[in-house]
């Protein structure tokens, strides 16, 4: 009966019958069904697009910590320790005896020392050269000697290194960390060929010296020879009384 008298009563006021003070028709809610529907369709469409910025936000804020981390240095350098046996054996190279590992300096004695027996030399220059030429032989023998010992005892340096940068390497945590332990590999392998260069090099100086020795000193005594023969009578028996 409640709600039938309601519905009269709306119906005479939508037809403008009964006039009903503003404090009553307050007390009314209309519900519009498409209103509604409208209004929870956009309320969820905000609330996607809120989603999607939260997740865009996370995506950049990801991308930024990986660029972080791509662009982060390698905590680990091996540089010094390089450079300081490239050092020591340079230093060996440059301490040469005798006839260093220059050319002009190297055609100077070959030109001199060790150039051919001339007829005009005197027998003091020519004992001069060829003892000359065996000391730089002996000194050459020396150098190599120092620069190999010099390159074994890196070997415990390069060793070391090497594990220490295989180490960064697989712990790196971007690509530039990896690209700089990768850099520090190859001039680890640049240092230990440097090192075999010039043990190859302070060996064959020694070679060449022995050999160039040899070859000055056969030269040396063909002249030795010719002048023992062209000199006085030769040899003349003679008496001679031993025991008294």
């Amino acid at each position: 009966m409640r709600r039938l008298t309601q519905l009269v009563a709306a119906s005479l006021i939508a037809a403008g019958l009964i006039q009903v003070p503003r404090e009553a028709s307050a007390q009314w809610i209309m519900f519009d069904p498409n209103n509604y529907a409208q209004n929870v369709l956009t309320a969820a469409r905000e609330l996607q697009q809120i989603n999607n910025q939260i997740t865009s936000l996370q995506n950049q804020a990801l991308m930024l910590v990986n660029q972080a981390r791509n662009l982060a240095n390698l905590p680990y350098s091996s540089l010094q320790q390089l450079e300081q046996s490239i050092a020591r054996t340079q230093s060996l190279l440059s301490q040469v005896q005798g006839i260093a590992f220059d050319v002009q300096e190297i055609d100077r004695a070959f030109s001199s020392t060790y150039a051919p027996a001339s007829t005009s030399q005197p027998d003091q220059a020519l004992i001069a050269n060829a003892q000359t030429r065996w000391q730089n032989a002996v000194a050459g023998l020396q150098d190599a000697m120092r620069v190999q010992a010099t390159v074994v005892g890196n070997l415990d340096t390069n060793r070391s290194q090497m594990s220490a940068l295989v180490t960064a390497s697989q712990g790196a945590t971007g690509a530039l960390q990896a690209a700089q332990a990768g850099n520090q590999l190859l001039a680890l392998q640049n240092q230990q060929l440097a090192d075999l260069t010039a043990a190859i090099a302070a060996q064959g100086r020694a070679q060449t010296l022995e050999q160039a020795q040899r070859v000055a000193a056969q030269d040396q005594a063909k002249e030795q020879l010719r002048r023992f023969l062209i000199q006085g009578q030769g040899y003349q028996p003679r008496t001679v009384r031993m025991f008294h």
